[in-house]
């Protein structure tokens, strides 16, 4: 199993969302604890992030460790066409 962690940056975006998506996308996350077998993750290529996570219209960036095994949750954004 790994670790999943939040960086202070996407901390704050979530606080921002409401109740129901705050959960969602948390929930989502926790998922991501069975990280390399994942549902709705794509790895990314020129981007600051390893990898995407698909949660409704929410898109969630983040890294993997896959030898001390912690995914960090580095961004939380809504999709638009500013998202990538």
């Amino acid at each position: 199993m790994n670790e999943v962690s939040y960086t202070p940056r996407a901390a704050k975006q979530l606080r921002k969302l409401s109740a129901i998506e705050n959960k969602s996308i948390r929930t989502a996350c926790n998922g991501l604890s069975a990280m390399p077998n994942c549902s709705n993750v794509k790895a990314l290529i020129n981007h600051s992030c390893q990898y995407r996570l698909r949660v409704g219209n929410y898109r969630v960036f983040f890294n993997f460790d896959g030898v001390i095994h912690v995914v960090t949750i580095e961004e939380v954004k809504k999709r638009n066409e500013n998202t990538y």
